[in-house]
This record gives structure tokens, sequence and C-alpha cells, in this order.
């Protein structure tokens, strides 16, 4: 099961019933099983120049570096929201992060804005955790223009044990939080099967 598949997993999932391993999977089989199986129009694939110049890679390789694609869950929550996933290989910034656009409200309380600046939380995962709040303010003036701001709270503890150091102690310790199970992995298999063997050059 993919580490970001399985992030997007807890964020459309609904609370669990109970603190067990078990209680946690079967809220996100839940999610899986209303998630839409992918087709190509799903997915946007990319390599970065210089890629097959790299030492060992093949002449035309079409092997991607770089991947967007779009999931639909199709529960009464979720429902027509797009979730999309982006990874690749020699970007220009590191890192693992959850954006959540929030829905704009039907009356404009500033000027018209773009889309691109709505209302968001974002909370970073990779390098260090954090969550900030982006939003719009009013921008200094007489004039009611508004302009993105951001509040972040950073994550500043020490000592965190590296992640696969704490994936052998539950495995050592039989808990099963940070595992999957053999109905979610086959499920995970269905949603993203069909676009897995696709061997055309990248778009991108």
């Amino acid at each position: 099961e993919n580490h970001l598949l399985n992030i997007l997993l807890l964020l459309a999932m609904e609370p669990p019933v109970g603190r067990s391993a078990d209680d946690l999977i079967d809220e996100k089989v839940q999610v899986l099983r209303a998630i839409r199986t992918l087709n190509k129009d799903d997915v946007v694939r990319g390599q970065f120049d210089g890629y097959l110049a790299e030492p060992g890679v093949r002449p035309n390789s079409p092997v991607e570096t770089f991947a967007a694609v779009r999931f639909f869950v199709d529960t009464w929550r979720w429902q027509d929201v797009p979730f999309f996933i982006r990874a690749g290989k020699n970007m220009p910034v590191h890192a693992t992060e959850v954006i959540v656009r929030l829905k704009r409200p039907p009356l404009d309380v500033f000027d018209p804005i773009k889309p691109s600046d709505a209302n968001y939380v974002r909370f970073r995962i990779d390098p260090q955790v954090a969550i900030s709040i982006g939003a719009q303010r009013k921008r200094a003036g007489d004039d009611m223009v508004g302009e993105q701001v951001e509040l972040t709270a950073l994550d500043d503890s020490k000592g965190d044990m590296p992640p696969y150091e704490r994936l052998i102690g539950d495995a050592m310790n039989g808990n099963g939080q940070l595992f999957t199970r053999q109905d979610a992995a086959e499920l995970a298999w269905r949603i993203v099967g069909p676009v897995l063997g696709d061997t055309t050059a990248p778009a991108i």
C-alpha cells in the first residue's frame, strides 16, 4: 500500500470506533471501497530533463520520474471532491505535505480572488512537521482588497524515532496500527491496477 495513498485514506476516513489496529484499518477499507478505479485520464506522468542521460537508464525509457493522480471518493461527505497525489524525483523542493483547499463562500468579502488564493490548511509531514492555515485578510488601505497570509505552527520536539525504526518496534510489539491488512491491500490494487501497465512515454 503506497504511503501517499495511505495519507489520503487517513484524511478521507471517518473517525474509528475504537483505538485498535483493526478499528483504524476498517475505516480505511471503507474509503478504499469508495474510491473509483483509476483510468488513464486520471493520471499525468512526467520525466525530468536529463533523466535519459543518467547512468544505467535505457535510451527512450518510459519510466516516469513524476506522477500526478486524481482520485474520487464516492461517499456522502466527499462526493465529487477531487483528491490529488503528486510525487516526483529531482524536484526543486523536498517535502511531503497535505493541502486541503477550503470551499469558497457564496459571496466574496473582498474583491474576487483567484482560485489558487482560496483559504487552505497545510499539513507538513516531512522534513519538519508543521500545520499552517492560509487565509485572506484585508490589505491596508481604503479598498476592500484581500491578500493571502499563512500562519504556521512548527513541531520542535526532539528525539522522535526514525520511521522504519518505529515500524520494526511496532512489529515486535504486535502493534498493527501502522501496517495494512490483506483486504486493504487487495482493494488498493483494484484502484491503481488499470494504470500501472501504461508503458507510453511520459507526457511532460
